[in-house]
């Protein structure tokens, strides 16, 4: 993978959560992020520049939002 921010879904902010401790078993965000850890993206990362600082991968942000 090029110069993206890694997903790190241990980590806590300031309205600390936990995944498994926030969603019930059969919410659709944790369908959502089996599918997305399963996907292959190296199509669209071969076409990612790289170039400035470090991205965030934008399947990671989309994750994030489902999280919501």
């Amino acid at each position: 993978m090029k110069h993206f921010v890694g997903a790190n879904r241990g980590q806590t902010t300031f309205m600390p959560y936990d995944l498994e401790e926030w969603l019930p078993q059969d919410h659709l965000a944790r369908f959502t992020v089996e599918i997305v850890d399963k996907l292959d993206f190296t199509r669209i990362y071969a076409q990612y520049r790289g170039t400035g600082t470090a991205a965030y991968d934008r399947w990671y942000c989309r994750e994030k939002q489902d999280l919501k």
